[in-house]
C-alpha cells in the first residue's frame, strides 16, 4: 500500500467526512430502509430500492475514506521551509502571456480543489513546479494548450 501525502487540514476533513457518514448518514439510511420495508412488497417498492442504493453508495465511500486515512502520510506544512517548490508549498505564478497572477498550494489528491487554489501533487501543474524556484519559468501542458508561467514566490504556510 503506497503512502499518500496529505496536509493536516486535508486529513482532518477526511476524518470529519468519515465520522459524518458513519454517525449521521448510516443511521438515517437504515431508518429509511426500515420505513420502506414496512410499506410491504419489496419487489415493487421504489423507496426501498432507492434507500438500498443510497446505503451501497454510503458504505462504498466509507471504505474509500478508511483506505485513504490508513494510507495517509500527514505533512505539517507549517514546519516546511526552503526556496524550492515541494509538497505543501504555496506558489505564486505569473502567466507570461497574460501577466495574470495565480496562487496554488500543492496538496494531496483527496484535498485538491482548483477553484480554491489547491492543486493535486499528481496534477500536471504541480509536476511541472516541483523542484523549481523563484525566477524559474515552467511550461505546463493543459487541455487548452501549453502555458508558460514564471514563479514569483514560494511560501510554506
Amino acid at each position: 500500500m503506497d503512502k499518500m501525502p496529505i496536509t493536516a487540514k486535508g486529513f482532518a476533513a477526511l476524518e470529519e467526512e468519515l465520522k459524518h457518514r458513519q454517525q449521521v448518514e448510516r443511521p438515517r439510511i437504515i431508518e429509511a430502509i426500515a420505513e420502506a420495508r414496512a410499506h410491504g412488497d419489496l419487489s415493487e417498492n421504489a423507496e426501498y430500492h432507492a434507500a438500498k442504493e443510497s446505503q451501497s453508495l454510503n458504505e462504498g465511500r466509507i471504505q474509500e475514506l478508511e483506505s485513504m486515512i490508513a494510507r495517509a502520510e500527514i505533512i505539517d506544512v507549517a514546519k516546511l521551509s526552503g526556496d524550492k517548490v515541494k509538497f505543501g508549498a504555496t506558489v505564486k505564478l505569473v502567466d507570461e502571456e497574460t501577466e495574470q497572477e495565480r496562487i496554488y498550494q500543492i496538496v494531496g489528491d483527496p484535498e485538491a480543489d482548483v477553484k480554491s487554489g489547491r492543486v493535486s501533487i499528481s496534477s500536471p501543474v504541480a509536476r511541472a513546479l516541483i523542484g523549481k524556484g523563484v525566477g524559474d519559468t515552467v511550461e505546463v501542458s493543459t487541455p487548452g494548450g501549453g502555458k508558460s508561467y514564471e514563479i514569483v514566490e514560494v511560501a510554506f504556510r
